[in-house]
C-alpha cells in the first residue's frame, strides 16, 4: 500500500509555559478519536492527561519530555509532538522542531506573546519552520486577540493575519467568524462535536466585512490569481484564498492566526482543517544530507518511497523495555527485519522491532513510509545519528545544542546508589544532550551540569523514583570562564635535557582578546622559524591552556593567540616539546593580558499583577539585576532584565513569598560578562584555598 504524502503532516506543537498545549493535543486527540474521554492536565481525575505520561509532569502539571503521537484527522494523517514550555528543557523544542514539518504555536489571549513565545519562534525561524498561531484561552477573563495578533506582528515580526474572529469573548464566547467562508461557527454538545455554521450574525457583520478585507489584502500578495479576481470584483472562490494562505505559509511570510478555547472545547476542528490546509506536507520542505563518500558534497533527500532509505535518530528513550530510538523516515521505506547503518559509527543493525508512538503506549507495525515518525527498539545510536539503507552513506544536519550553564555535585548515599546512580546517568545523558556528568579529578565528586535549576532537580528526582538511588546534593555552581582584556606578548623556550635525547622548542608571538568566538589560531611563521610539521603542536598545546585558568579552574574563552617566531633543535624538538613550549609560552602572556572572571548572565522575564510590580524591581535590583524594561499588559506587568545566574538561586522562593504565589518567572542564558572586583575576589581566594587543601 503505498502512501500518498500529501495527506501526511508532521506537526509540533510549542508555546510559552501554561499557555495549553498539553491541553489542546488532549483535545486534538479527543476530536480524532484517539481517546475516547478527555482528561485535564491537572485533573481531578487522578488521570492527567495522556501526553504527559511521566508520574512527575502529572503532579507538577507541565511537560517535561516531547511526546510522539499520531491521529487521523478526515483523510489526513496527523504525526504530532507536543513539546515542554520550560526553557529548562529546550533541547526537547530543538530537536522536535529539527525533524517537523510544521509548527503550531500556542498564545495565550490574555498573556499574549511571552518571553517564551520568544525563543520557541527564534527556534521555529532557525529551522525554517511554517507556523499557524492559534490564539488560546479566549474564554478567560481579559481575553484580547487583537491585541495578541498585535504583538505578534510588533514582538516577533511576523506577518500575522487573523482568518477567524471571536463571537463574544470571556465568559461570552460562543463561538466564531470563519473569515474565509464568511459563516458563523458555532460548537454544539457538551464537547463542542456538534459544528453548526450560520449566518454571520448583523451586529458583527460590519467588523466581519473589515477584517476579511485585511485578510484578503495580505494573502493576494501570494496569489495573481486572487488578485485579478478582486480588481474585478467578482465572488472570491474559496479555494483561491485557502491556497494563497498556504503559499504564504509555506514561504513564511505569512502566519494564518486561529482563535478558540481548548479548555471549553471551542475551534479545535477548525484549527485540525487548518492544519490540513496550510501546513506543509513532507514534500515541500526540502531537506538536505551530507554524503561522507563524496568528501560531504551536499544532496537533496528525495521523499521518495523508492529510493534508498534516510531516516534521522532524534531522540532516545531507555524505556520499560530497552532503548526507545525515535526516528524520522526523509526517504525511502523502512520495513521490519531490514538492516540499516548507522552513517557516523559504520554499524549496520538489524531491524527488530518496528512501533508507531502514542504518548507511552506503542503500537506494532510492519513498515514505515517517507516522511513518517516512528520509534525502533534495541538500536545502539546516539541522539542525532543518521540511518542510510547499506548503500548510501550519508549524514544530516544535526540540531543545534546549547551550552549547559549550571553544575550541582551529587554524591550517592552507598554503595548499591553508587551503582543505580551510574545506571542513570548513562542513561539521562544519551537521551538529552544538555545534559552532562563528569568527575572532578580534584574532588572526586560527580558534577551534574545541565540548563537550570528545574532541569537538574527533574533528574535527581527522577534518579530517586526510577532508579532507586539516593544521592546527596552539594550548592548550585555556575559555569564561570576567564578571558583576557589586552594583548600582551609572549616568548617561551622549553628545555630539557635529561640522558639521552632531550626536548627542545621555542614558542613566541602574542595573545589578545577575541570578539567573536571562543578561540583563534593565527600562524605567522615565516621562513621556517618553527618547522610546519610542529605548527599544530604548538595549536595542541595552546587548546590545551585553555581548559583551566589560573585565577579560578574556570574554562578560558575569547582568546586570539597569533605565534610569528620560534626556534627548534634538529634533534631534541619533538610533537610534545612543540606542545609544552605553547602551554609555557601561553602561561607567560596569560599572566599579563589582563586575565578576568566572567559569568553567565541569564535573560530574565517576571510576569505577575502589577500591585506587585515595585517589590519585583526591588528583588532584581538586589540580585545585581539591570532591567530592561517593563510592559503592563491588562492588570499584569512583565519585568525583563538581565541577572547573574549566581543570583538567581532559590528566586521562586523569593517571588513567591513576595507576590503571595501570584507571578512566576522563566529565565534563559543572554550572555557572559565581567564578575565585580568584590566577587572575583571571593572566588580566587576560594579556588586558592582549595588548592592548598588538596
Amino acid at each position: 500500500m503505498k502512501k500518498d504524502l500529501s495527506k501526511v503532516r508532521n506537526i509540533g506543537i510549542s508555546a510559552h509555559i501554561d499557555s495549553g498545549k498539553t491541553t489542546l493535543t488532549e483535545r486534538i486527540l479527543f476530536f480524532t478519536q484517539r481517546i475516547h474521554a478527555i482528561h485535564e492536565v491537572r485533573g481531578k481525575d487522578g488521570v492527567g492527561a495522556t501526553m504527559d505520561s511521566m508520574d512527575l509532569e502529572r503532579e507538577r502539571g507541565i511537560t517535561i519530555q516531547s511526546a510522539a503521537t499520531r491521529c487521523t484527522w478526515k483523510d489526513y494523517a496527523i504525526n504530532i509532538i507536543d513539546t515542554p514550555g520550560h526553557v529548562d528543557f529546550t533541547i526537547e523544542v530543538e530537536r522536535a522542531l529539527r525533524v517537523l514539518d510544521g509548527a503550531v504555536l500556542i498564545l495565550c489571549s490574555v498573556g499574549g506573546v511571552q518571553s517564551q513565545s520568544i525563543t520557541v519562534n527564534r527556534q521555529m525561524t532557525r529551522y525554517k519552520v511554517p507556523r499557524i498561531a492559534f490564539i488560546n484561552k479566549c474564554d478567560r477573563t481579559g481575553a484580547n486577540p487583537g491585541r495578541v495578533v498585535q504583538q505578534l506582528r510588533d514582538k516577533l515580526g511576523l506577518n500575522a493575519v487573523m482568518v477567524q474572529m471571536p463571537i463574544g469573548l470571556e465568559s461570552d464566547l460562543e463561538g466564531m467568524v470563519d473569515l474565509v467562508a464568511m459563516q458563523a461557527v458555532y460548537f454544539d454538545g457538551e464537547q463542542g462535536q456538534g459544528l453548526r455554521r450560520e449566518e454571520i450574525p448583523a451586529h458583527l457583520l460590519e467588523e466581519a466585512q473589515t477584517k476579511r478585507e485585511e485578510l484578503l489584502d495580505a494573502v493576494s500578495m501570494f496569489s495573481d490569481e486572487l488578485m485579478e479576481v478582486m480588481l474585478e470584483e467578482g465572488e472570491i472562490p474559496e479555494t483561491l484564498i485557502h491556497e494563497a494562505i498556504r503559499k504564504g505559509t509555506l514561504a513564511l511570510e505569512l502566519t494564518p492566526v486561529m482563535i478558540g478555547s481548548a479548555y471549553k472545547n471551542k475551534g479545535i476542528q477548525l484549527l485540525l482543517d487548518a492544519v490540513a490546509a496550510y501546513l506543509p506536507t513532507p514534500m515541500d520542505i526540502e531537506n538536505t544530507a551530507l554524503d561522507l563518500n563524496d568528501n560531504e558534497a551536499e544532496k537533496v533527500v528525495s521523499n521518495d518511497p523508492a529510493d534508498p532509505l534516510v531516516a534521522l535518530a532524534f531522540k532516545l528513550e531507555d524505556g520499560r523495555y530497552g532503548q526507545l530510538t525515535y526516528i524520522r523516515t526523509y526517504q525511502g521505506e523502512l520495513k521490519k527485519g531490514d538492516t540499516i547503518v548507522n552513517s557516523r559509527t559504520g554499524k549496520k543493525v538489524k531491524v527488530g522491532r518496528l512501533v508507531r508512538m502514542h504518548a507511552d503506549e506503542m503500537e506494532e507495525i510492519e513498515e514505515a513510509g517517507s516522511g513518517d515518525i516512528v520509534a525502533l527498539f534495541g538500536v545502539d545510536c546516539a541522539s542525532g545519528d543518521t540511518f542510510c539503507a547499506p548503500e548510501l552513506s550519508w549524514s544530516m544536519s544535526s540540531m543545534h545544542i546549547p551550552a549547559p550553564v549550571i553544575s550541582l555535585a551529587i554524591k550517592p548515599v552507598d554503595n548499591k546508589a553508587q551503582i543505580n546512580m551510574s545506571k542513570a546517568l548513562n542513561r539521562f545523558t544519551k537521551e538529552d544532550p544538555t545534559f552532562k556528568t563528569y568527575v572532578d579529578h580534584e574532588t572526586s565528586e560527580t558534577i551534574i551540569s545541565g540548563m537550570g535549576e528545574l532541569h537538574l532537580e527533574v533528574y535527581i528526582e527522577r534518579m530517586k523514583r526510577e532508579y532507586k538511588a539516593e544521592v546527596e546534593v552539594g550548592a548550585p555552581q555556575v559555569a564561570y570562564r576567564e578571558t583576557i582584556t589586552r594583548r600582551a606578548e609572549f616568548d617561551y623556550t622549553h628545555k630539557k635535557q635529561t640522558g639521552g635525547s632531550g626536548q627542545f622548542g621555542r614558542v613566541a608571538g602574542f595573545v589578545e582578546p577575541l570578539e567573536e568566538g571562543e578561540y583563534e589560531f593565527v600562524d605567522q611563521i615565516v621562513g621556517g622559524a618553527i618547522p610546519r610539521e610542529f605548527i599544530s603542536s604548538c595549536d595542541k598545546g595552546f587548546q590545551k591552556s585553555l581548559d583551566k585558568g589560573t585565577l579560578t579552574g574556570a574554562p578560558i574563552t575569547g582568546v586570539r593567540i597569533t605565534i610569528n617566531d620560534g626556534a627548534y633543535h634538529a634533534v631534541d624538538s619533538s610533537d610534545v616539546a612543540f606542545q609544552l613550549a605553547a602551554i609555557g609560552a601561553f602561561r607567560q602572556g596569560y599572566d599579563k593580558a589582563g586575565a578576568v572572571i566572567m559569568e553567565p548572565i541569564m535573560k530574565v522575564a517576571v510576569e505577575g499583577p502589577s500591585e506587585f510590580q515595585g517589590g519585583v524591581m526591588g528583588s532584581i535590583n538586589q540580585r545585581r539585576g539591570v532591567i530592561i524594561g517593563t510592559f503592563e499588559e491588562g492588570a499584569y506587568t512583565v519585568v525583563e532584565a538581565e541577572v547573574p545566574l549566581v543570583e538567581m538561586f532559590g528566586y521562586s522562593t523569593t517571588l513567591r513569598s513576595l507576590t503571595q504565589g501570584k507571578a512566576e518567572f522563566t529565565m534563559e542564558f543572554a550572555t557572559y560578562k565581567q564578575v565585580p572586583k568584590t566577587l572575583a575576589e571571593e572566588l580566587i581566594k576560594t579556588f586558592n584555598e582549595k588548592k592548598k587543601e588538596s
